[in-house]
């Protein structure tokens, strides 16, 4: 499954971005699976919680993908 996530930032934090997409409840359970390895970013596995994504990024966790894009007003 696949997903846009529009941001109005430069970036949004790795686990921020979990929480924002409604993929992990708390920012605790975020920080458990991006230190574990549960998360691929732009097709590479990334434990940095505080990794700051970008338009045009790419985030996957299981088999649900997040595409990151500037939002249009």
């Amino acid at each position: 499954m696949s997903e846009n996530i529009a941001i109005k930032t430069e970036f949004i934090k790795l686990d921020a971005l979990l929480k924002f997409a409604g993929i992990c409840e708390t920012g605790g359970i975020a920080k458990e699976v991006i230190q574990n390895g549960g998360v691929c970013v732009n097709g590479e596995v990334c434990t940095m919680r505080g990794k700051k994504i970008r338009p045009g990024d790419t985030v996957s966790i299981d088999d649900y993908t997040l595409n990151i894009e500037a939002f249009q007003e």
